[in-house]
């Protein structure tokens, strides 16, 4: 892609928006029509959340627009605490429990057109520049690209209410951003490793050597090194916490190879309790070095 070798390094970020655009867009698109479809008074597997209180933290609200702030964020350098995500989950549903289903709806689509806004309008530099996210500092861009993963995780959160699931595309792009995420993370915390998502259609690989990391498609090959093996929707569902990877391995809904290379990144943990794919990598910790059952810190995660 004409990439110099310090931007290909930068996991998706340095793939650029032409690549990581469509993938958001795609998401949101998919989300709305699920969230149009459903009763959003109606409770979800989430405790205490119906779906209102889902549409309402992924919405942009007039005290509440995340796209701005990390973008704000990332113009001055990712400086400052990560922000406590279920302390703003809580102060937003909140402050919006009683909001139609119009200003949900509404909402929603104000964060699509900003995440639109962001990729026509911001320069293109500030998609590498390092923002304070909820788990530490990431590239703009992949910030962006993490709401792939978000919106994918409560798509399926939506099907048992009546919602068409998501199509293989957002659940791809979902995986994308996990692989895109866990690479950047074990780069800043300096460990040198990666790992294989592998679904029936691909998935994707990251590796880590620090400072940088990169991120790749995979096309039916048979990666070497760790691997995670299953279905898309249940990768996301043991990486979100909602399915226990420990049962899905029991069932052989989920593979795992080599889970000593994996465990080379269970240390990311430590430093990014609400990471995506934490209970895949507590698994690996919990398997391999006798830790205990770090899972729990992972309860009570939206």
């Amino acid at each position: 892609m004409g990439q110099d070798d310090d931007t290909a390094r930068r996991g998706m970020a340095g793939a650029g928006r032409d690549v990581v655009g469509p993938m958001v867009l795609g998401a949101w698109d998919a989300f709305l029509e699920q969230a149009a479809a459903v009763d959003l008074d109606r409770p979800t597997r989430l405790p205490g959340w119906r779906a209102h209180e889902i549409c309402v933290h992924l919405g942009a609200w007039p005290d509440h627009a995340a796209l701005a702030d990390l973008a704000a964020s990332a113009r001055s350098g990712g400086t400052g605490a990560p922000p406590d995500v279920d302390a703003t989950n809580a102060r937003v549903t909140a402050a919006h429990r009683d909001a139609s289903r119009e200003e949900v709806l509404a909402a929603l689509r104000r964060n699509r057109e900003a995440t639109v806004r962001y990729l026509a309008d911001e320069p293109a530099e500030l998609d590498t520049a390092p923002a304070s996210s909820t788990v530490g500092r990431l590239p703009m861009l992949s910030v962006v690209l993490g709401q792939a993963y978000e919106l994918a995780v409560h798509g399926l959160d939506l099907v048992p209410l009546g919602a068409t699931p998501p199509p293989p595309s957002v659940l791809d792009a979902g995986l994308a951003a996990l692989a895109d995420v866990t690479g950047a993370l074990a780069a800043s915390s300096g460990i040198a490793g990666g790992a294989a998502l592998v679904t029936p259609d691909g998935g994707w690989a990251f590796a880590a050597d620090p400072p940088g990391w990169t991120v790749r498609r995979l096309s039916g090959e048979r990666p070497r090194g760790a691997v995670v093996e299953a279905a898309a929707d249940v990768l996301l569902e043991a990486a979100s916490g909602r399915a226990n990877p420990a049962a899905a391995l029991v069932r052989r809904r989920l593979r795992v190879r080599d889970l000593p290379e994996l465990m080379r990144l269970a240390p990311i943990v430590e430093s990014a309790p609400g990471i995506p794919g934490g209970p895949i990598l507590a698994l690996a910790a919990r398997t391999v070095g006798g830790a205990g059952d770090l899972l729990g810190r992972f309860r009570g995660r939206r």
